[in-house]
């Protein structure tokens, strides 16, 4: 089976960056042969063949279409059993939706700005043309399946584009457990030392770029109304930092605060870590939650993470409005009693098992076998 995946271009923080080169690494295992279609991707599983699209442009519109068109055209040659884009696009048999609808991060945008922001978020040519590359995407009749990477994505398509409804499927995001794992503690003391933070000290983790979005100021916010013993990790970069640290400084919490920018390997850092906190405003499937859980992390996250649906409130985490600072921080203060703190860890480690990275690749190429079986059997084709 040949199964050609779009990703326009590869950010080592970037969360459908990572289910991308996960998805690569899982169906390669599984014996699928996977053509990754892309502007610029330096890292691949391996046995994947890239194709480059690369055409010029100028501003976000083109960059988007020109790629869309580039890709389009080079798929005639690929020759792929299956096409699954992770861009809005409509020349794809599967549409994942990674992104969650972009009309839904408009109305999670007006939520948190003024009313000259609400009209340009209106007037941002940008915008029109992505909701009607969302609208194109999920009404093209190429379309056979739409992945949502929770059950959160799949009510809001179902919403807004009845359409699609029957075609949309929820499967979700696979972690490596055996490289995220609570063994990772082992970092623990290295990191608190070099950071100067007091072994007692509950740490708090953030890992996200685009700090807006993923709720760094509402977390910020909430740790000021913890104890000064609490401290907070953000791993992540935004061009904004600035801002943020000027935020905590004026907030009183700037020692307890620790920017430690874009990393690699942020397993490190969810050793040194007793919870993660992430009250995005919008994240429809983030890597992180799983990560961190596998870690053996509580969780305290947004009831617009898409992954919120897999937290157990109270048992393996805390869900609330991203904007709801007091119960942000009350979720946060339940955790300086660091014996139900290590108790919700261990049962989120339990919990995301069943999401192990084979076990969700396996899933994916029953999926596509399923669908292709389907394909073949409107043809009139007897399966291979």
């Amino acid at each position: 089976m040949r199964v050609a995946l779009i990703r326009q271009r590869y950010r080592p923080d970037g969360g459908a960056e990572r289910f991308v080169a996960r998805a690569m690494e899982a169906l390669s295992g599984q014996g699928v042969e996977v053509v990754l279609m892309t502007r610029d991707w330096p890292r691949g599983a391996d046995g994947v063949r890239v194709e480059r699209c690369n055409p010029p442009y100028v501003g976000s519109i083109w960059r988007d279409l020109g790629f869309a068109l580039c890709v389009c055209r080079r798929l005639r040659a690929v020759g792929a059993d299956l096409v699954q884009s992770h861009e809005r696009m409509a020349c794809a048999d599967i549409f994942r939706a990674g992104d969650g609808l972009h009309r839904t991060w408009l109305a999670q945008r007006r939520r948190t700005t003024t009313w000259w922001g609400r009209v340009r978020l209106y007037f941002n040519p940008y915008h029109f043309y992505a909701l009607a590359a969302e609208a194109r995407a999920l009404r093209g009749t190429r379309l056979r399946a739409v992945i949502c990477g929770s059950e959160m994505i799949r009510a809001e398509i179902g919403r807004a584009f009845p359409e699609a409804a029957s075609k949309a499927v929820v499967l979700y995001n696979g972690v490596d457990c055996e490289r995220f794992h609570p063994q990772v503690r082992a970092a623990r003391d290295e990191v608190r030392a070099r950071l100067g933070i007091a072994d007692a000290a509950l740490v708090l983790v953030f890992v996200g770029s685009g700090f807006y979005r993923k709720g760094l100021a509402q977390t910020l916010a909430a740790l000021a109304d913890l104890p000064a013993t609490v401290h907070l990790l953000v791993v992540g970069h935004d061009k904004n930092e600035r801002r943020y640290r000027h935020t905590a400084r004026a907030l009183g919490i700037e020692a307890q605060v620790h920017f430690l920018g874009r990393q690699g390997d942020p397993r490190p850092f969810y050793g040194a870590a007793d919870a993660l906190i992430l009250p995005a405003l919008y994240d429809p499937s983030p890597n992180v939650v799983l990560e961190a859980m596998a870690c053996g992390l509580p969780v305290v996250i947004s009831t617009m993470t898409g992954t919120s649906e897999l937290v157990t409130e109270g048992h393996t985490g805390f869900v609330c409005d991203a904007l709801d600072v007091a119960a942000l921080a009350r979720a946060c203060r339940t955790l300086l009693d660091r014996a139900r703190g290590d108790r919700m860890g261990a049962a989120a480690r339990a919990a995301i098992e069943p999401y192990d990275l084979p076990l969700m690749g396996a899933r994916f190429v029953a999926f596509y076998e399923d669908l292709l079986k389907s394909r073949m059997k409107e043809h009139g084709q007897a399966p291979a």
